[in-house]
């Protein structure tokens, strides 16, 4: 006697059985504790992860700020993470709840070893002495600086920092108190960092960056009382040899024409001349306040140029710049002159190029005006707002200077 599939599964349907379903997916969804290991170093930060499926997010964090991923997929315990603006990608699998993999950094290098694990939550040791405030780090770097600030925010055993050099900060450290010390890491797509600091007896502060040795750490008023040497100021570290002289600089764009100084675009008007590079994670910092600057400032006659210094491998084909120049909506002129170890032969007017960012402030005499060394991202706090004003006060005196200049000539 034939049975139909619809009587049979009608029948089955009646004694409560139902056909086996594949095993529901995983979620990893919420917080994550991770590392990468840099150079040795492995680098405590934590990032966040959402979605499911082909559309999966992941958000690293620089302080306040989200970075989250162009693109992503977590499919057969997969997980796959892009950043088109660093041209990087994270690639990792679950197994026993914790994720392990790599971060590929396209032309940069060496990938990271990646490991996470979901964030537990607790508290570090309430007895965490007070050391939040402003340091001077007394140190020597290769750019010829005497000292560093290191910025500090705590709450409880919590703690968040940032080192400010003449280049720019290392991004917002976080961490906690623990065995009589507090470790911080950062990684937000790029410059990971660990960092360990330690009270003395005197008061002072021992930071250890990585495996570096420990630099001392002075609090900045009793610095400054005991004439101490203080942090570059990134308005007087890089100039120009003849500042009656005419800056120059010649360099093709994306599609290979080339772009100079003396094009009509440029006669007569402020321009700001950015030398910088879409590997530069303070360049990241800096291009969202070009970008307002441009877009508030260029009907009354600023232009900005990029002078995008990129290694040899993103010359032939730049696709990170080009995200780049998408991920921040940059709309005025981006140069490729070379490699970073070019900028001062492609820019020899220039003394002491050796930060990036560094910004040229051009008048519409063609001559520079002022340069900015570096640039403090928000992790560097009230040192971040105050080079916001200054840059922008020079662009508004450099463009009031053609109404004064006509007002005399008449």
């Amino acid at each position: 006697m034939r049975v139909t599939a619809g009587i049979v599964a009608m029948a089955l349907a009646g004694i409560g059985w139902t056909s086996p379903t594949p095993a529901q997916a995983p979620s990893i969804s919420g917080l994550w504790e991770a590392t990468v290991t840099a150079g040795g170093v492995e680098v405590p930060f934590r990032m966040e992860l959402s979605g499911s499926g082909p559309s999966v997010r992941g958000t690293f964090f620089n302080g306040d700020d989200k970075v989250p991923s162009t693109h992503g997929s977590f499919e057969n315990n997969s997980l796959v993470l892009s950043w088109d603006e660093y041209e990087s990608q994270l690639e990792a699998t679950l197994t026993n709840g914790q994720l392990d993999g790599q971060y590929t950094r396209g032309t940069r290098g060496a990938p990271y070893a990646f490991h996470a694990r979901r964030f537990a939550g607790g508290s570090g040791d309430a007895a965490a002495p007070a050391i939040a405030g402003l340091w001077n780090m007394q140190t020597r770097s290769s750019k010829g600086e005497s000292a560093w600030h290191l910025i500090v925010r705590q709450s409880g055993a919590e703690v968040s920092a940032a080192i400010l050099r003449v280049d720019g900060d290392t991004g917002t450290l976080t961490g906690t108190y623990r065995d009589g010390r507090f470790v911080l890491g950062h990684f937000s797509g790029a410059r990971p960092l660990r960092v360990e600091i330690a009270r003395q007896s005197d008061g002072t502060l021992s930071v250890v960056q990585n495996h570096d040795a420990p630099i001392t750490a002075i609090r900045d008023d009793q610095a400054r009382a005991k004439g101490l040497p203080q942090p570059s100021d990134p308005t007087a570290f890089t100039s120009v040899k003849d500042p009656s002289e005419p800056f120059r600089w010649s360099a093709p764009d994306l599609t290979g024409r080339i772009v100079s100084s003396t094009d009509d675009q440029f006669r007569g008007k402020v321009v700001i001349v950015d030398v910088a590079g879409s590997w530069c994670p303070n360049c990241h910092d800096e291009t969202p306040f070009l970008v307002e600057l441009y877009r508030k400032y260029h009907d009354r006659g600023l232009e900005i140029v990029a002078l995008s210094f990129e290694e040899a491998a993103q010359l032939k084909n730049p696709t990170r710049l080009r995200a780049f120049i998408k991920h921040y909506g940059v709309n005025y002129t981006v140069l490729v002159p070379g490699e970073p170890k070019e900028a001062s032969e492609k820019l020899p007017q220039a003394v002491n190029l050796n930060s990036f960012p560094t910004t040229f402030f051009v008048g519409r005499d063609g001559r520079v005006k002022s340069a900015h060394a570096g640039f403090p991202g928000k992790a560097s706090g009230t040192f971040h707002e105050e080079a916001k004003r200054e840059m922008t006060r020079t662009v508004e005196q450099l463009l009031a200077a053609r109404v004064q200049t006509s007002a005399a000539a008449r």
